[in-house]
């Protein structure tokens, strides 16, 4: 296994129209989720991703499952609760803006994910663990869990990369704030947006930011700047990397995902820091082309020239 990831995956109700929700009538299914965007975009890239997770014993958590399962993601370590259900959200699609967001996911099945739902051999096989500050949102046991998590990865050598995805709809700015950065003291890798490092640090410029998860202990800090790329910093070397253009942004979402997902990717390749930021901007930017959390994210042979041409020669 190359990379495991840990979080919740809910059923996402798209409308047929926008405009506000109360006015539509149709909606598409798809599935969503933060860490699971990052394992599928992952696993389209060639590389071997695990999902640890809860689902309700339910027709929609099944149908998570059934669809993650068939991006290639491994999911044996998924367990089914027989007394909660598996979440859903809707998105509100205004023209010229980013999605509103409604999430119902409050005492789902993954919100009750507890230390004893890892399996410590599960997490010893793969290279990574990636994680994100949406799970310790969910619930107390959530925080543990994560908590419990990092302690088995660092007991094992792993590299841990720590994502902190805000998401104040789930809890408050100073919770998140305490929580978050006492998370990303004790892990490898820190990925935040420019906007999270300005609430978890205090500061706007992306190299102060860097500086503060640097100074707790992070190995490597990459702040994503959006459509201007993202600035990395390590003890010895820092950059910034210029981002991709996108002549038609149709959703925003899943695009931070992309951004982990190609980096770490480069990673596990043996790139440079550099060159993977370079492959984590336009993983990101493939996601913005397409309507969805991870509809977008390119399979390798789309993004490897070497490979492309052999395609085409044939």
């Amino acid at each position: 296994m190359d990379v495991i990831t840990l979080g919740e995956s809910m059923v996402l109700f798209k409308p047929g129209s926008t405009g506000p929700l109360r006015y539509v009538d149709s909606y598409r299914r798809t599935v969503g989720g933060a860490e699971t965007n990052v394992a599928i975009a992952l696993t389209r890239l060639g590389h071997q991703t695990g999902w640890i997770s809860k689902l309700g014993q339910d027709e929609f958590g099944l149908y998570t499952r059934n669809v993650i399962r068939g991006e290639g993601v491994d999911t044996s370590s998924v367990v089914f609760d027989d007394h909660a259900p598996t979440a859903v959200f809707f998105k509100e699609r205004m023209t010229n803006q980013d999605p509103n967001i409604y999430y119902y996911r409050h005492h789902s099945a993954a919100s009750l994910l507890s230390p004893d739902d890892l399996d410590e051999n599960y997490l010893q096989s793969a290279k990574y663990l990636h994680l994100t500050g949406i799970t310790p949102a969910l619930s107390e046991s959530c925080k543990a869990t994560v908590d419990e998590a990092i302690k088995l990865a660092k007991k094992h050598k792993k590299t841990i990369i720590f994502d902190p995805n805000i998401r104040l709809k789930l809890w408050s700015e100073e919770k998140a704030r305490q929580v978050l950065m006492e998370i990303a003291s004790q892990v490898d890798i820190v990925l935040p947006g420019i906007e999270e490092g300005k609430l978890l640090t205090g500061f706007s410029d992306p190299e102060e930011i860097a500086e503060v998860f640097l100074n707790q202990g992070a190995k490597v800090v990459v702040v994503k700047l959006g459509s201007e790329g993202a600035y990395f910093a390590t003890e010895s070397e820092r950059a910034y990397v210029s981002g991709f253009q996108v002549d038609e942004v149709v959703d925003t979402a899943g695009a931070g995902d992309g951004f982990a997902a190609g980096f770490i990717s480069g990673l596990l390749r043996g790139w440079d820091f550099a060159k993977a930021v370079k492959f984590g901007n336009r993983i990101g930017a493939y996601a913005l082309s397409v309507e969805g959390d991870m509809e977008g994210y390119p399979f390798w042979r789309q993004v490897n020239p070497d490979q492309s041409q052999q395609i085409i020669s044939r």
